[in-house]
């Protein structure tokens, strides 16, 4: 694999606007909406007095954050109809050797990832290999119908038959059932390796994987096949669509576009969703120079910095590059991620290439696919890949019912506000840290307010 080349941002309204003429053009051939859909991010050079206060206290926020020692490095970025407002990064990518940080460093993005398999898997369905509501038997038979209802002293267990099959929906809505509750504990129970994942316990880990693995599996693994084989083997946890249970259902969500579409899962997000957009710096794996555009990561202890584990940016740039899962293992810039976001924004199409139709973005992000909870206040929802904000639940008030959004585990947090037409980002690579995005999504949806 080639080492990718670093992007620098358009700064330039003249240049910007020439490459939107001509994603312009190219949509027009496609037959893709037009100017109202941006296909490429402008950046301003002339801010209103209003703007530029707004951003300079963006600035002083996320230089608080630096100062302050709550981060060593922080990256942000807004653009509200595809406008550009704001992408800056404060702190260092590497504080010990004071190498500043940038926009264009590589974030370990954890379960970002989710959302981007979770496009990759509608792009199948839009092709007529797969619906939603299919079970996963019908391309996975070995998948478990039976839900775990005790486990006896000696390591076996008594189960019960599913009241339903296990589909689609419930593997994007972490409703499967799949390594959730007594089946996780059994399964933990086998493995003899710790369900915390690496590095999150402040220890260094002992054992370097290639890639990056969901914890307490086989960090061994060379294939996600693997892993998903041995996780089948296993009852459900609960009835799939009773319950929201997360993470591991993405996996099997991988697993599946594997067996679906015939292509390992990286060659086919890669085809499918991160070329077509220009994420030319996402990926799972890198080569070995890569390692030094990953920004260091931290925790803070007792108020103070204190140096992470760097075993997952160091997987990523392993000797070893097949193992791939879909719940976490892409790594790359806020640049990037920001055009996969923008293609949510825009229903679905960026970059002149339309990813997903305006419907399937729909149906992925308005419908909650978690059971009715008993508690009227409790808001948190689920569609396909993505929490859904609503009047009971969101980061701040100025974010509106239609936003929708999924982070990762190390501190990288996004948001797509239909309403307000509006995308925002915000990374940090940290273990332990301060709620430190709700602050600036404040100041963001400030600064998307005067371009209303």
């Amino acid at each position: 694999m080639k080492l990718r080349k670093i992007k620098i941002a358009a700064t330039s309204l003249l240049v910007a606007s020439a490459i939107a003429m001509h994603a312009a053009e190219a949509a027009q051939k496609q037959g893709l909406p037009q100017p109202e859909t941006p296909q490429q991010f402008v950046y301003r050079d002339n801010l209103q007095k209003a703007e530029a206060s707004a951003i300079s206290e963006i600035n002083a926020l996320l230089q608080s954050y630096v100062d302050e020692e709550k981060v060593s490095s922080v990256a942000a970025f807004v653009a509200v109809d595809g406008e550009v407002l704001y992408s800056e990064a404060y702190g260092w990518k590497d504080r010990e050797n004071r190498i500043p940080a940038s926009v264009e460093d590589y974030y370990v993005l954890f379960s970002q990832t989710k959302a981007i398999t979770t496009v990759a898997f509608m792009t199948l369905v839009e092709q007529g290999l797969v619906d939603i509501n299919d079970p996963v038997s019908k391309y996975f038979p070995d998948i478990s119908d039976e839900v775990i209802t005790a486990i006896n002293e000696d390591g076996s267990y008594e189960t019960r038959p599913a009241t339903s099959p296990m589909t689609f929906v419930h593997l994007m809505a972490h409703t499967s059932g799949l390594n959730a509750g007594l089946a996780g504990e059994a399964r933990l129970a086998d493995s003899g390796t710790p369900g915390m994942p690496l590095g999150f316990d402040g220890k260094e880990p002992s054992i370097q994987p290639s890639g990056q693995h969901t914890g307490g599996g086989n960090y061994q693994a060379r294939f996600l096949e693997e892993e998903m084989l041995d996780l089948a083997k296993y009852p459900l946890g609960f009835d799939p669509g009773s319950e929201w249970n997360y993470h591991v259902s993405t996996n099997m969500l991988g697993y599946m576009i594997e067996r679906i579409s015939g292509q390992p899962l990286q060659e086919y997000v890669r085809e499918k969703v991160l070329e077509p957009l220009g994420m030319e710096e996402t990926d799972w794996y890198y080569e070995p120079e890569a390692f030094e555009r990953f920004v260091k990561p931290y925790s803070l202890v007792d108020g103070k910095l204190v140096a992470g584990s760097e075993v997952y940016s160091k997987g990523a740039v392993s000797s070893q590059q097949t193992y791939a899962e879909g719940a976490i293992g892409l790594n790359g810039p806020i640049t990037d991620y920001a055009r996969f976001c923008q293609m949510l924004l825009n229903k679905g199409t960026f970059n002149g290439n339309r990813i997903l139709k305006p419907e399937t973005i729909d149906l992925m992000t308005t419908v909650n696919r978690l059971p009715e909870p008993q508690d009227e206040d409790n808001g948190f929802r689920f569609g396909l890949g993505f929490e859904l904000y609503n009047e009971h639940k969101k980061p701040v008030p100025a974010v509106s019912n239609s936003a929708f959004a999924w982070g990762g585990m190390l501190g990288t947090d996004y948001i797509i506000d239909p309403e307000n037409n509006m995308i925002a980002l915000f990374y940090m690579n940290m273990y332990q840290r301060e709620a430190l995005y709700p602050t600036f999504l404040r100041h963001a949806y400030k600064l998307s307010a005067l371009n209303q």
